[in-house]
């Protein structure tokens, strides 16, 4: 029985690491963080920018495999944290979007010129209204 869980444990380690490594490949393919520090100037912090992202997945992973371990910080940390996270995701998707090339497609097929910026932004706030509806009412 305890050979059978030291499997169990090394090849769920093993999968973790290979989904963690993707999710970065990912990321790091994506060009993600030299962009967003290019587009909002602290290109210099871009070592700190990949270590907190390093940091910020290893957290979330920690809180996912142990949801009951005592980690008393407070609503005020769930409020950063869930900030952090949507903003985490909404510029993953922007990117993968970007880099397929999504948005100039969808808006040569719609025929858009004008008020691309207006559009992107409701997407955004469409997507946060799903999201706000789901967690609040849905998921309850």
């Amino acid at each position: 029985m305890v050979g059978y869980q030291i499997v169990l444990g090394a090849l769920g380690l093993l999968c973790g690491i290979g989904v963690a490594a993707g999710v970065f490949a990912l990321v790091a393919s994506l060009g993600m963080v030299p962009r967003m520090a290019g587009k909002t100037s602290v290109a210099a912090y871009v070592p700190a920018l990949e270590n907190g992202l390093i940091a910020g997945g290893i957290f979330g992973c920690v809180l996912a495999i142990f949801p009951d371990f005592p980690f008393p910080v407070g609503a005020w940390f769930l409020v950063v944290y869930g900030l952090a996270s949507g903003v985490f995701l909404g510029c993953l998707s922007v990117a993968l979007a970007e880099v397929l090339n999504v948005f100039p497609v969808l808006f040569r097929r719609m025929r858009l010129k004008t008020g691309l910026g207006i559009l992107i932004t409701s997407f955004a706030l469409g997507k946060t209204a799903g999201g706000l509806v789901y967690f609040f009412w849905v998921a309850r």
